[in-house]
């Protein structure tokens, strides 16, 4: 399905972390001539890049791009971490050259199987994590993609016979995707995240609303029936939409009153079988039983498998009691919306670790919620001013430093009974690679108490 004119001429891959390189491997299989690089001279993966220079019509370049070749090129394969404003996508748009996505190209490659697609700003991964889950307990040969971890691309390369892949999908890849319609849509909620690369959150609203491009009648589309963003977005889209719901009877919901989670009016599981923390992932539960139903998953099969989901790490991981006092792993939380929820979810007094590097969100939102529970905000990082200026004079806030000495801020102000939540409503650029180092070296200190 690789295009044509893609044969005729050469391919620019810009951006060498896990989706470029998967591009770049399926696209030359498919023998298309890779011109592929990244503004890093140490993008990472150094093994990877060398089995690519391997590869035949494949040119690797790091620490520049030529912008003449870009312009060149049959097409462009952007990474989702490139920003719109980069150079080499610049220079393409300048010249004509289409721009696309990973998940595009990988879909491209496809030669077998169906797609659930998972979208929103908070619970994709997760929910994600679990549609996968809940086919593979049916099962059913499913794997878990896209910007989960696992590219697309190297799941079509590997050509195995899922019949069904479930596809974390960003609004950014979702800019780029023209021929990405999946069989299964999800979209989780919506809330202002990315306003550093956004110019505002209608536009950010509008590259989520790519997931319907092409929709027809065939399409099943499960959504979140308490955000009315989610429903407006989803207006007039065809295909059947079924929803979720924590307030009231929907196709699938939670009955507080009796404490269960409820498909298509009947009995699912009850709450405290779901070993997942808070309300907002009792509605990726509800999300991920809808889709997996629509695949043909009995409901007695999504029960168990919701029964044996964990959490996953960086995602209200609870790492470790240490003196009566549970240190939760939130890395994840890369915006405020998602550090809201992580809050809601605690039962305890809680001290909050919050920074990184700013999203353009303001911190405010927060204060009404850490006035009751909230111990102490430790504010770190390029965000740290801007949320003490937030915060203060609604929770005590204090000053990190060293993500060392942060840790041991809130060790100090902690007490028996505690928690300590890492959920930093900022991305983890200004001092880790990622937010799963961030996570990482979080539980790594922890296990060292």
């Amino acid at each position: 399905m690789i295009p044509e004119a893609w044969r005729r001429g050469e391919v620019a891959v810009v951006g060498l972390g896990r989706s470029g390189i998967a591009a770049t491997r399926l696209l030359a299989h498919a023998g298309v001539r890779v011109y592929a690089s990244d503004a890093s001279v140490h993008p990472g993966g150094e093994d990877r890049l060398a089995e690519l220079r391997e590869l035949p019509g494949v040119v690797v370049e790091v620490g520049r791009h030529d912008l003449a070749r870009v312009r060149s090129a049959a097409a462009v394969v952007a990474s989702p971490g490139v920003p719109p404003d980069a150079p080499p996508l610049v220079a393409a748009r300048s010249a004509g050259v289409p721009i696309v996505s990973e998940i595009d190209v990988g879909f491209q490659g496809l030669i077998a199987g169906r797609c659930i697609a998972i979208t929103g700003t908070n619970g994709k991964t997760t929910t994600t994590a679990l549609v996968a889950h809940l086919l593979r307990a049916a099962g059913l040969r499913a794997e878990a993609v896209g910007n989960i971890g696992r590219p697309l691309a190297e799941a079509a390369l590997q050509r195995d016979a899922y019949q069904w892949l479930v596809v974390e999908v960003s609004s950014f890849q979702l800019h780029d995707s023209p021929h990405f319609l999946p069989d299964i849509g999800i979209v989780t909620n919506l809330a202002p995240d990315h306003l550093d690369r956004y110019t505002s959150v209608e536009a950010y609203y509008a590259d989520k609303r790519l997931l319907f491009r092409g929709a027809t009648d065939h399409q099943f589309w499960v959504l979140n029936g308490d955000d009315q963003g989610v429903l407006d977005l989803a207006r007039g889209v065809q295909g059947r939409q079924v929803r979720f719901s924590l307030r009231g009877p929907a196709d699938a919901w939670y009955d507080a009153a009796s404490g269960w989670l409820r498909l298509e009016g009947n009995e699912l599981l009850r709450r405290g079988e779901l070993k997942l923390l808070g309300d907002h992932n009792v509605a990726n539960a509800l999300a991920a039983a809808l889709a997996a139903h629509e695949a043909g998953v009995a409901p007695g099969v999504l029960a168990e498998g919701l029964r044996s989901f964990a959490a996953l790490p960086h995602r209200l991981e609870q790492v470790r009691e240490v003196g009566g006092i549970l240190w939760i792993n939130d890395s994840k939380a890369t915006n405020v919306a998602s550090t809201v929820v992580a809050v809601q979810a605690m039962a305890r007094p809680f001290v909050l670790l919050l920074g990184g590097r700013h999203k353009g969100e303001p911190y405010t939102r927060l204060a009404p919620l850490l006035a009751e529970r909230c111990r102490r905000v430790i504010a770190y990082g390029e965000a740290g001013p801007l949320i003490e200026g937030d915060l203060v004079g609604h929770v005590p806030v204090e000053r990190g430093t060293t993500f060392e000495d942060v840790m041991a801020r809130a060790r100090h102000a902690a007490r028996p009974g505690d928690v300590v939540l890492l959920s930093p409503a900022c991305s983890s650029y200004d001092m880790f690679k990622d937010y799963e180092e961030r996570g990482a070296t979080f539980r790594r200190l922890v296990e060292r108490m």
